[in-house]
């Protein structure tokens, strides 16, 4: 896909100059063509990606996006720059799907930072022989997840690769937001006394996706939390300004993400199991299969490390927004022993919780 590019905000309309649009793609799926950089190529990316993702500043469809710094310095003092790679497998879950996923997870990774998401890249990586409607339908959800999460995608590639060389289709995303002043969130920032939260029920993206496979006969009703964070965090950081971290609980868990955040700022997590909030469907699966519930990737929920003496509204916060309904406080910050996270069990004992060594479930995102 040549690169599409993001003009200057003003821009309301296709001006002068601006390529017009190719034909319709003829093809049921796609070939080795339409990587080749001439018609068929041209002709998929006009039709199936830049037709869905059309917006003015998109139009001009330059090598490069071209973003005015009058707009990005009227909303903060720094950029804040991600990027990350999708090939989940299958391609479509209950409760999303790689191209909403991609869209979410990007949005989320700006957003931990206190960001606003604004523009996203995107990127495919195509396997000869996928069927045009399944692109349609990815390209579609990304669209619709994008409108959702109030960001434009703005610039992107398209490569087709042989038969076998890939699993269908990979996608890659990047994004640029705005940190507004005076927002300082950094997992070195955790302080002894301080309060661990979680937005709701983890684990549900990691035992949908397994069970989405096929590979095992489990009768569960689960859906994924892919979900868009920004607009929770709005709510969470106007509630207490002093948020001190806060990260997405992706691949690893909130197991992973607390002992990151104790290796960076040489404190003590010690979190409670009865406080866990585990909906009934995850922790079946986990009992059955062996998995750790703490240790399951999401896509929707975020671990937040807040003061104590705001803990309360913190947690209403969360509460009062759809994605934080079942928002619950699990743990605190002890001085040490420094990079250690400790579970106090339901039984009353301890164990540790490390870092996650291999991968529970490949291909999760």
């Amino acid at each position: 896909m040549k690169d599409a590019a993001l003009a200057d905000p003003s821009l309301a309309r296709i001006g002068p100059g601006m390529r017009k649009r190719s034909g319709k793609v003829r093809d049921e799926r796609v070939t080795l063509a339409h990587g080749s950089g001439g018609k068929a190529m041209r002709d998929l990316i006009d039709d199936v990606i830049v037709g869905a993702f059309a917006n003015p500043l998109l139009a001009p469809l330059e090598d490069q996006a071209r973003i005015a710094l009058a707009t990005l310095s009227a909303l903060g003092d720094r950029l804040a720059f991600s990027t990350d790679s999708y090939v989940v497998d299958p391609l479509f879950f209950p409760g999303g799907d790689i191209g909403s996923l991609a869209v979410n997870g990007t949005v989320n990774d700006l957003a931990v930072s206190g960001a606003r998401p604004l523009y996203l890249s995107c990127g495919f990586i195509l396997e000869e022989g996928l069927e045009i409607a399944l692109l349609r339908r990815v390209v579609a959800s990304m669209r619709a997840a994008a409108d959702a999460a109030g960001v434009a995608i703005v610039t992107g590639d398209t490569k087709v690769v042989n038969r076998g060389a890939a699993d269908k289709l990979f996608i890659n995303t990047a994004g640029v937001g705005v940190i507004a002043r005076g927002v300082e969130i950094a997992a070195r920032r955790a302080e002894p006394g301080d309060a661990v939260l979680v937005n709701g029920t983890i684990g549900d993206h990691g035992a949908t996706v397994l069970k989405a496979r096929g590979d095992l006969a489990i009768e569960a009703d689960l859906q994924s939390d892919c979900q868009p964070l920004h607009g929770l965090i709005a709510a969470l950081l106007e509630a207490c300004p002093d948020v001190h971290c806060l990260r997405d609980a992706t691949r690893g868990g909130v197991a992973t993400v607390l002992n990151e955040f104790a290796l960076a700022a040489s404190v003590g997590f010690v979190i409670e199991e009865a406080s866990l909030p585990i909906c009934t469907e995850v922790r079946g699966v986990c009992e059955i299969l062996g998995l750790d519930p703490l240790y399951l990737a999401n896509e929707g929920k975020l671990v937040a490390v807040v003061p104590r003496a705001q803990c309360e509204a913190a947690l209403a916060a969360l509460r009062a927004h759809p994605a934080g309904r079942e928002a619950a406080c699990i743990g605190r910050v002890v001085a040490g022993p420094a990079g250690s996270v400790v579970m106090t069990t339901i039984f009353g004992g301890e164990r540790v919780v490390d870092m996650l060594v291999g991968e529970q479930l490949p291909r999760i995102c």
